[in-house]
């Protein structure tokens, strides 16, 4: 229960349900409601669809290419607190998205799918979260189970956006999105020191 708690909770940071509530907003300011949850469906179904496909075949990718998992694990650790620290002391998640909504991409795909939803760092967690030299099948369906239920979080405040965007706005989005940064960070951090420990353990 445990890890599938702290699989959970490392979802929840890269992910970010919350931070992607003003994103979706801009995203949809001129469309219908019924047009609202179309998106809003199409845009999780697509990023379920990205993360299940790392989840399930990032790791033979990577052994096929001769790149050592822990080295990949270093390597996304860093990048993840590199991408936490943007979240802590860079623009917010919602302010660089809606940034990329104001050049003129207005899809369900890009930017609410990737990279909203699906992030990189999200990517990256698939892939270290379901080693299988680590992890059995198990392991593996309970690390899938909380992603995707980090995704149905996503789904429900999505459908219910502008309801909840009326009572923490802009600046609460903003606030949990660094909280999330934070937390990541401190993931981040694990996941470079397990990576280096396993490379030399070799």
């Amino acid at each position: 229960m445990n890890d599938w708690i702290s699989s959970f909770v490392f979802f929840f940071a890269v992910i970010d349900p919350v931070g992607t509530l003003p994103v979706f907003i801009a995203v949809t300011a001129r469309h219908a409601d019924w047009q609202k949850r179309n998106i809003a469906w199409l845009a999780v179904l697509v990023a379920a669809g990205i993360l299940l496909f790392f989840l399930v075949a990032g790791q033979f990718f990577l052994e096929a290419i001769g790149v050592p998992l822990s080295a990949f694990q270093v390597a996304g650790g860093v990048v993840l607190f590199l991408f936490a620290l943007t979240m802590i002391f860079g623009d917010g998640k919602p302010e660089q998205e809606i940034e990329i909504i104001r050049e003129g991409h207005e899809t369900a795909i890009f930017p609410l799918a990737v990279p909203s939803i699906a992030s990189p760092g999200a990517m990256l967690a698939a892939v270290v979260l379901t080693d299988n030299h680590r992890f059995d099948t198990i392991h593996q369906v309970k690390t899938a189970s909380a992603m995707l239920a980090v995704l149905a979080i996503v789904i429900v405040l999505l459908l219910t956006a502008n309801w909840i965007y009326r009572f923490i706005g802009n600046a609460g989005a903003s606030i949990v999105s660094r909280v999330m940064g934070l937390i990541l960070a401190s993931v981040a951090t694990t996941n470079v020191l397990l990576g280096i420990q396993q490379f030399f353990a070799i």
